[in-house]
C-alpha cells in the first residue's frame, strides 16, 4: 500500500471558510461581552484591540487544512500576544488554538513534522503559562501582603489552571491522532474495496470468456458430427441414385434423421444458454448411455462401429458423462472424415476402480502427423475439465486412437449390459486394451 496522504476536498475547504466566518462572528460577540465583564480587571486593553486579534485567528482557520503547521504557529503567537496585552477576548482564542493543534495532527502528511510542531507549541506554551502564572501569583501576593510560595492558595489555584491546560492540549493532540488514524483506515478500506471490485470485474470477464469457449466447443461438436454424417450420406445417396433408387431413398431418410437430430441438439443448446443459473456442460442431457446410440448412428452413416463395455458400472458425474460422450462423438466424426471409405471403428468403455476409460480406435489411412484443430483442442479441454487425461495418437498400421481416462467414484455393483443398438462383442472375442482392429 502506498504511503497515506490526506488532501482536503473542495467541500472541506469551503467548510473551513464557513468555520472562519462563524469564528469571526463568535469572536466579536465574545470580545464585546468580555469587555463588559472586565475579564482582566483594570488592566484590560481597549475593546478595539480585540478586532485585529479575532480577524487574524479567523483568517488563519480559513486555510487550516491547506497549511496546518503555519496556521497553528500563527494562532499560538496571536494567543500569546493577545493574552500578554490583556486583549478582552479569551474564549474564541482558546477554541482557535484547540482547532489549530487538532488540524496539525489530523491533516499534516509529514508525521514527524506534525509531532515536532505540536510538541514544540505545547512545550513553549507550557513554559510561558507557568512563568506568567507564577509572576501573577507573586504580584498578587505582594498586593495582599502574604508570603508567596509554591503552596499558597493563589499558586495552588494557578497550578490547577496548569492541569486544565494539560488536559486541553492533550485532548487536541489525542483527537488529531485519532482523526489521522481513522482516515488512514478508511483509505485502506476503500483501496481494498476497489481491488475487490477490480477482481470481481476480472472474474466476470473470465467467466464470460469461459462461457464463450464452452459455447464454441458445443457448437463445434454438434455441427461437426451432424454435418459430417449428412455429408457422407449425401455422397452415398448421389452414387446410389442411378443404381438403386430405393437404397438411395433410405439414405436420404437417414439424412433427414441426422438433420432432425442436429436441430434437436441445437434447441437443447439454446435452452441451456437461456436457462438461468449454472450454465455448466452438466446441464446437457447426453451421457455415457447415449454412446450406444452414437455408435449406431456412426454405423448408419457408413462407418461400421462396434461398442464394448468392460467392467462393472460406477456412478459417473454428470459433467464427466457429458465430456465422455462429446469425446466419443468428436472421435467418430474425425474417423468418418479422415479415415477413408473402408475404415471401421471400435468404441470401448472400460470401468476401473475410481476411473472410467473411453477408447475409440479406427482403422483407415495412415496418419503421418497430427494437425491440431478445434476438435482435438476441445477433447483435451474436456478431459482436463474432468480432472483426467487423454491420448491422441496415430496407429502404426493406419487409423487413429483416442484414449481418455477420467476419474469417477467407486465402482458400483453389477455388470453393465451392452446398450441396445450397439454391436456388442463378448469378452473373449473383443480386442483388449489398446488393441488394434482389423
Amino acid at each position: 500500500m502506498p504511503p497515506f496522504t490526506r488532501t482536503p476536498t473542495p467541500r472541506e475547504l469551503r467548510q473551513d471558510v464557513l468555520l472562519a466566518g462563524v469564528m469571526l462572528v463568535g469572536g466579536i460577540l465574545s470580545a464585546g461581552l468580555s469587555s463588559i465583564a472586565k475579564v482582566y480587571g483594570a488592566d484590560q486593553a481597549e475593546l478595539w484591540t480585540a478586532m485585529p486579534y479575532v480577524i487574524v485567528i479567523s483568517a488563519a482557520l480559513a486555510v487550516r487544512r491547506r497549511w496546518p503547521a503555519a496556521v497553528a504557529i500563527v494562532v499560538s503567537l496571536a494567543f500569546v500576544v493577545a493574552t500578554s496585552l490583556k486583549v478582552p477576548e479569551i474564549y474564541a482564542g482558546n477554541i482557535a488554538m484547540f482547532i489549530s493543534l487538532y488540524t496539525v495532527g489530523a491533516w499534516m502528511n509529514t508525521r514527524r513534522s506534525a509531532f515536532l510542531v505540536r510538541t514544540g507549541i505545547i512545550g513553549v506554551m507550557a513554559v510561558w503559562l507557568v512563568i506568567e502564572m507564577y509572576r501573577q501569583a507573586i504580584d498578587q501576593a505582594h498586593k495582599a501582603d502574604v508570603v508567596a510560595g509554591m503552596f499558597s492558595p493563589l499558586v495552588a489555584f494557578l497550578m490547577l489552571q496548569v492541569l486544565l491546560n494539560v488536559l486541553y492540549f492533550g485532548g487536541a493532540y489525542y483527537f488529531g491522532e485519532r482523526s489521522w488514524s481513522a482516515a488512514r483506515q478508511r483509505a485502506a478500506l476503500e483501496q481494498r474495496t476497489a481491488e475487490l471490485e477490480r477482481e470481481r470485474e476480472l472474474s466476470a470477464a473470465q467467466a464470460v470468456a469461459l462461457d464463450r469457449v464452452r459455447i464454441a466447443r458445443e457448437l463445434h461438436d454438434v455441427v461437426a458430427h451432424h454435418v459430417s454424417v449428412m455429408g457422407v450420406q449425401a455422397g452415398a445417396a448421389r452414387m446410389m441414385i442411378p443404381q438403386d433408387p430405393q437404397a438411395a431413398t433410405a439414405i436420404v431418410a437417414g439424412i433427414e434423421t441426422a438433420a432432425r437430430d442436429a436441430i434437436r441438439d441445437f434447441h437443447q443448446l439454446l435452452d441451456t444458454l437461456r436457462a438461468p443459473g449454472d450454465s455448466d456442460d452438466g446441464s446437457s442431457t447426453v451421457g455415457v448411455d447415449d454412446i450406444a446410440e452414437l455408435a449406431a448412428a456412426s454405423t448408419a452413416a457408413g462407418l461400421p462401429t462396434r461398442l464394448q463395455v468392460i467392467g462393472e458400472a460406477a456412478p459417473v458425474p454428470r459433467l464427466t458423462a457429458v465430456n465422455l460422450y462429446r469425446i466419443a462423438q468428436e472421435s467418430l466424426t474425425n474417423a468418418r472424415r479422415h479415415a477413408g471409405p473402408d475404415a471401421e471403428a471400435d468404441v470401448r468403455i472400460r470401468y476401473e476402480p475410481g476411473a472410467v476409460e473411453l477408447e475409440v480406435v479406427n482403422t483407415g489411412r495412415l496418419v503421418t502427423g497430427l494437425r491440431p484443430g478445434l476438435g482435438q483442442l476441445g477433447m483435451r479441454e474436456r478431459a482436463t475439465a474432468s480432472g483426467g487425461s487423454i491420448e491422441l495418437v496415430p496407429r502404426p498400421t493406419g487409423g487413429f486412437r483416442v484414449r481418455a481416462t477420467l476419474p469417477v467414484g467407486a465402482p458400483g455393483p453389477g455388470p453393465v449390459p451392452a446398450p441396445a443398438g450397439a454391436l456388442a462383442e463378448s469378452g473373449s472375442g473383443a480386442p483388449g486394451r489398446g488393441g488394434e482392429s482389423s
